[in-house]
């Protein structure tokens, strides 16, 4: 097996199951360490095991794989991982409106999301890092955004697009926390709430029917805020009246975002059924903060398939001219 290909796949697996950060990183360290030595570079075991970002773990991976076999601790992150998720909605899935690079709490630059997505055969990602006011993530300047969409702008091509796009703090009143001009630039907009997520009942219902009420809002990000398992903890759901926010979301086309993390799986099952009925759109999204994460779309369609959300009412279903059309849609606010 090609040990650059071993320590990938390693590192893929570990962010899909939302491993230590730490393990992931390092086994990316060792497949950049080792990428583009010839094969007598890779046999000569003293000067490799002294090479920077080579460590213990990673060292035995590239010589099991060097021997012609599947390393031991791939093979077990495999077994881990089990079959993938099936349902058949996931291969109508063209995209995914909300991920992370390095410029805020992702793992990685932005060109290794890119190359994963590509790899999932993705016709189109958004990368959506964080707003200032989220420090805590290294939430994105209006400065530091500009310089994201120059890079953003080259990523393009071969059948692929890269989106620019935020996701954007719900402020305490419902505003968004960027800079107006600035967010109609951007292709895509998800707005979430990621502080206060215990107000009142009145004061969160209002403010989340402001932000899915805004004209710059594209997608409503993980909406309750809950976390159900996961190295995180567990979360309870933010107190609000689902009626009249939905109603705000079909009212001016914004997609209710069936976040597709597993420790999320948000919105809870009854929310997704009652934006259904009240006539939402969805966007299935990964909120992946690493290239592995991308994956876990499986998760978000198996949902949506086992409550009956219909493929056409899934943006991300869409093609990349009518997502389009849909972004940039009149609105009512």
């Amino acid at each position: 097996m090609n040990p650059h290909d071993a320590l990938t796949e390693i590192a893929t697996l570990l962010e899909r199951e939302r491993s230590s950060r730490y393990k992931s990183k390092a086994f990316r360290a060792a497949a950049d360490a080792i990428e583009g030595l010839s094969d007598a570079e890779l046999h000569d075991s003293g000067t490799l095991r002294r090479r920077k970002g080579i460590g213990d773990s990673s060292f035995a991976v590239i010589q099991e794989a060097l021997g012609g076999a599947v390393p031991a601790y791939l093979a077990d992150l495999r077994e881990r991982a089990g079959v993938q998720r099936a349902s058949t909605l996931r291969g109508l899935l063209r995209g995914d409106l909300h991920s992370h690079s390095d410029w805020s709490d992702g793992l990685t630059s932005i060109d290794l999301m890119v190359d994963a997505a590509r790899a999932l055969g993705h016709e189109y990602l958004a990368l959506t890092d964080h707003s200032p006011r989220l420090r805590v993530a290294n939430g994105l300047s209006p400065e530091r955004l500009r310089a994201q969409l120059e890079i953003v702008a080259g990523m393009s091509g071969s059948g692929f697009t890269l989106l620019s796009g935020i996701e954007v703090d719900i402020l305490d009143g419902g505003a968004l926390d960027q800079e107006p001009e600035l967010l109609d630039e951007l292709d895509v907009v998800v707005a979430s709430a990621h502080s206060k997520l215990r107000m009142e009942r009145g004061p969160m219902t209002r403010r989340l029917v402001a932000a899915a009420s805004s004209s710059h809002v594209d997608v409503l990000g993980h909406v309750t805020g809950r976390l159900v398992e996961g190295s995180r903890g567990t979360r309870p759901p933010s107190t609000f009246d689902p009626r009249p926010v939905f109603e705000a979301c079909a009212a001016n086309g914004v997609a209710v975002e069936i976040n597709s993390r597993p420790e999320r799986q948000d919105p809870p099952d009854e929310l997704i059924e009652l934006a259904l009925e009240i006539g939402c759109l969805f966007s299935i999204d990964s909120d992946a903060h690493a290239p592995g994460q991308l994956s876990l779309l499986d998760y978000g369609a198996e949902r949506a398939e086992r409550l009956g959300v219909p493929a056409e009412r899934i943006v991300t279903t869409w093609p990349l001219e009518r997502l389009r059309q849909w972004t940039q849609r009149d609105r009512t606010a």
